[in-house]
């Protein structure tokens, strides 16, 4: 990242932290870039139902919600306030999408912006697509309601070709469905295709930036997200989620000192606006990127800034899982295999945050010389992928099983059967490799592909472990561990020559 681009940003975020202060005591982002959403509402709420759609891009969702219900305070009958009110509890790129608890409300405020009935036919449109979301979810499966919504938002942006949010909010729509077994990117592509144009022609809107950024978060698309990422934080410094998901495109292309920067600034903003979620989400991400760069102490730091932080709602999986994440990372990256053995996830934790805290406790076991003992986090992982599998959380369940034939190779490796652990191990790889990561992480806690590298180095089979080292880091460009095993193995390779 050029020094310029550094300063500026910080810069900004000062500013934009004192002019939060000066101007709302309570801390509401100010600086969050431009948007205009005209509505047929008093034009008396018009700038405020602005400054409520840019929070929402910025996935500021309580903000947001504050900002809608002071729209609908002013003019009740503005129904597209309803609308907004209901769409911050539509998170569409977060799990879970809607928190169960939350349906019931928002189904309360999509009724009523549909009672109160929508000013223009493009109104109607959105108010009709937000509704498929909520309509009868005690029954129908989300993903079915995602995808009738996402129809939806394609016929309003069809019918309003020249109305940048109907474009905006439909690309969303299509991220939203991206399948992450979809290796060809088909509906990221189709999001940057409706959002690259709109970028040029409205560089300070938020949530083209944003969603670019997410479009991009891919192996193969990631240098595509470099100018987006560079972009958004300096178009809205005084949302956190602004400030670290330029970070994103930085983990994917391996740029770990841009990655610190624009945590430290999110981890900070989120931090002073009381966002949780989103300081552990930074957090973690920090962690990843010191980690990568060979700073642990400074890792270190932020896990016993973590363990300093009281009440956290381990039910929470954006929560829950940062805060597992870290400890984890921080054991595993470093070997530390018997810190790796000791963790343990909250009683509370969602099945998907307990089965990383179980895989770095059957890990560590392995790879300490306990593997035996390793056998009963093997069976707990089944369990877990099994209830997940239940519960029709496919995409988890498969995660875990990656996890547990992880810890089953170095099992077997422990135990003496480097062929049974290699093929394991490759096998995890192999299906790593067909998944994408989902936004909650920068990804996996190890790759699959790097450990099957480390593990052909125990059984002194350098020439195979450079290969997946080097395969490794054409995925995970810079990740030290993989860098680290290159030279090893080139290290064995020259001493079998003389």
């Amino acid at each position: 990242m050029p020094d310029l681009w550094r300063v500026s940003l910080t810069l900004l975020v000062l500013c934009s932290f004192s002019s939060a202060q000066e101007i709302h005591s309570h801390g509401v982002p100010e600086k969050l870039g431009r948007v205009s959403f005209p509505v047929s509402c008093a034009p008396a709420v018009q700038e405020q139902f602005n400054r409520s759609v840019a929070l929402l891009h910025s996935f500021a969702y309580s903000a947001a919600e504050d900002a809608f219900r002071g729209v609908s305070e002013v003019d009740p009958g503005c129904a597209m306030a309803y609308w907004g009110m209901a769409m911050t509890y539509f998170h569409p790129l977060w799990e879970p999408h809607i928190v169960p608890a939350t349906i019931t409300t928002a189904q309360r405020e999509i009724q009523r912006a549909e009672r109160i009935g929508a000013g223009s036919e493009r109104e109607r449109q959105f108010i009709h697509a937000l509704g498929l979301i909520y309509k009868d979810a005690a029954t129908v499966p989300y993903r079915t309601r995602a995808l009738n919504y996402e129809q939806a938002m394609s016929d309003l942006a069809a019918a309003n070709r020249n109305d940048v949010e109907a474009q905006v909010f439909y690309a969303l729509a299509l991220l939203a469905n991206a399948s992450p077994t979809d290796k060809t990117h088909e509906k990221q592509k189709q999001a940057a295709d409706l959002l690259e144009p709109l970028d040029r022609t409205y560089p300070q809107h938020p949530g083209i930036p944003h969603y670019l950024i997410h479009a991009y978060d891919n192996p193969e698309l990631a240098s595509k997200g470099l100018a987006a990422a560079r972009a958004y934080a300096l178009i809205a410094p005084s949302a956190p989620h602004a400030l670290h998901m330029p970070s994103h495109i930085f983990t994917q292309l391996g740029l770990w000192d841009d990655s610190i920067t624009s945590n430290l600034a999110a981890k900070e903003a989120a931090r002073q606006q009381g966002d949780t979620g989103e300081e552990l989400h930074a957090m973690d991400y920090l962690v990843y990127a010191y980690l990568q760069s060979g700073r642990d102490q400074e890792a270190a730091l932020v896990i016993q800034q973590l363990k300093n932080m009281s009440k956290l709602n381990s039910s929470d999986f954006k929560i829950a899982y940062a805060s597992i994440a870290m400890p984890v990372r921080y054991a595993v990256e470093r070997g530390q295999w018997s810190d790796a053995a000791g963790i343990v996830a909250p009683a509370d934790a969602p099945p998907h945050v307990s089965a990383v805290a179980v895989w770095a406790r059957g890990v560590g076991l392995a790879r300490s010389g306990h593997a035996a003992q390793a056998g009963a986090e093997i069976d707990r992982l089944r369990q877990i992928e099994e209830q997940l599998r239940t519960s029709g959380n496919d995409y988890w369940a498969t995660q875990v099983g990656i996890l547990t034939g992880e810890v089953m190779a170095w099992s077997a490796q422990a135990e003496g059967k480097p062929d049974v652990a290699a093929a394991l191990m490759r096998a995890s790889a192999d299906e790593e490799d067909t998944v994408e990561k989902l936004p909650v992480t920068p990804g996996p806690i190890v790759p699959a592909r790097e450990q099957l590298g480390w593990l052909l180095v125990e059984q002194n089979r350098a020439g195979l472990a450079l290969k997946e080292f080097q395969t490794a880091l054409a995925t995970a460009p810079g990740r030290r561990g993989a860098l680290q095993g290159v030279a090893r193995a080139a290290e064995l390779s020259s001493r079998k020559e003389f």
